[in-house]
């Protein structure tokens, strides 16, 4: 059942304090979600013209609040126990304060959440965050060049059934306070110095390096394109026919693939001028995007399947042209396969890291490889290092007795080596 929170607000109608609410999440360090056609008790009241309505909130969300809020809503429609009603996702926004426009930067326009209500916000609390405003976003960063042409960017829109007219770059912020076009201009544009490399080595390190892409030096929008067809070839299924079945499995399972991947692209810092790197190993993929966490952000912020979007003009183009389909809604799919931990997050960078499920990479070794299940056995062992025999019996499909077979052999082969009691100690891989 639907009930208030610090980042859930029900409504049974929209009224006059939409904007307020819209306030308060912007300013609220995890965003969060209004329903309207919902009242207090979670009950579902339902809109009798729910496309007219949310036409209405876009329209109020985008002219009435301060800093521009491109890209920090979605609007969707969601069924509550059957019935309709409008959901409004609102992320946490970069520039705060942010503040009702016709009341200005005051307790009377900027509020925040407190616990299932929404507050004025102190003064002294406008001023501490507006000291720290982030004004360094790429709409306030030239391009490098501004001989720019959009012509891949409005086929993209066109396919969506969508026209960009003359305004466009004003309508998606591409231009700077003054007129010039920006660095979100530069990379949407049909040419530019940006390029997405993708890495493939043979093995689990960096020594054996066997192709080396680079996707770019045009739109954003169609490198993205490129390089989402390019690692849906290499996370082909490795399929094994046994005497009874057909086992199929992908490298990485292939919705959470497709959101990280998005993900380091869109939020990406392309003011450091380091774009993200994909990298494919025969154990694994590794995506990494630059910037770490963004100021303000937590970890706990970023698992929370919330959105602080780096880039949020990107995130809006992004979702218009349907490669993000709403907002917050990436991790969660991604949190859905995997545990947090194939995340490495540093103060520059963040990388997940996806292990090749153990089906698909036992096809792999065991395809024309004689030596194929000793490898299936040190690729379990140097991920688990600890584990049984009757665990790695049940991980790898083999008896016990073939596993102590091949454990023995390893052993002889001084492949691996027992360090510690048979109890309490763990396996150890020798390179």
């Amino acid at each position: 059942m639907l009930q208030e929170s610090n980042r859930v607000e029900l409504k049974a109608t929209l009224n006059d304090k939409l904007e307020k609410e819209i306030v308060a999440f912007l300013n609220n360090h995890e965003g969060g979600v209004l329903y309207i056609g919902v009242d207090d008790t979670g009950k579902p009241i339902g809109i009798s013209d729910i496309d007219s309505l949310q036409l209405k909130i876009a329209d109020r969300i985008k002219n009435n609040i301060l800093p521009s809020t491109l890209g920090l809503f979605d609007i969707v429609t969601e069924i509550v126990k059957g019935v309709p009603v409008t959901k409004i996702i609102i992320s946490s926004g970069l520039e705060k304060p942010y503040y009702i426009k016709n009341k200005g930067m005051s307790p009377n326009g900027c509020f925040m959440r407190l616990g299932t209500s929404t507050q004025p916000m102190p003064t002294t609390m406008i001023d501490e965050l507006y000291a720290k405003r982030i004004h360094t976003t790429l709409r306030n960063i030239p391009a490098p060049r501004q001989d720019l042409t959009f012509a891949q960017l409005k086929i993209y829109y066109q396919e969506r059934g969508l026209e960009l007219n003359n305004r466009f770059a004003q309508s998606l912020e591409l231009l700077t306070p003054d007129g010039k076009y920006n660095y979100i201009a530069y990379l949407l544009a049909d040419e530019n110095g940006v390029s997405i490399k993708v890495a493939k080595y043979a093995g689990t390190d960096k020594v054996d390096l066997i192709e080396n892409e680079e996707y770019g030096y045009c739109s954003l929008i169609k490198a993205t394109n490129q390089v989402l067809e390019k690692m849906k070839i290499e996370n082909v299924t490795k399929a094994k026919v046994t005497s009874t079945k057909r086992i199929e499995k992908n490298l990485v399972e292939p919705v959470p693939l497709r959101e990280a991947l998005i993900n380091a692209i869109v939020h990406n810092d392309f003011s450091r001028e380091i774009p993200p790197v994909f990298e494919i190993f025969n154990d694994r993929m590794e995506f990494t995007s630059y910037g770490g966490l963004i100021s303000g952000q937590s970890k706990e912020d970023f698992f929370s399947c919330s959105s602080m979007p780096r880039n949020r003009e990107l995130m809006r183009v992004f979702k218009d042209v349907g490669l993000v389909e709403q907002l917050g809604s990436g991790m969660s799919r991604i949190l859905k396969y995997y545990n947090r931990d194939i995340f490495e997050i540093s103060d520059h960078f963040i990388k997940v890291v996806f292990p090749f499920s153990l089906t698909a990479r036992k096809n792999i070794i065991a395809n024309g490889d004689e030596n194929g299940d000793e490898k299936i056995v040190i690729s379990v062992l140097e991920e688990m290092p600890n584990i049984t025999a009757k665990l790695l019996s049940e991980k790898t499909g083999f008896s016990t007795r073939k596993i102590s077979r091949l454990i023995r052999g390893l052993k002889e082969e001084g492949k691996i080596v027992r360090v510690g009691s048979d109890r309490k100690g763990y396996w150890k891989i020798q390179k």
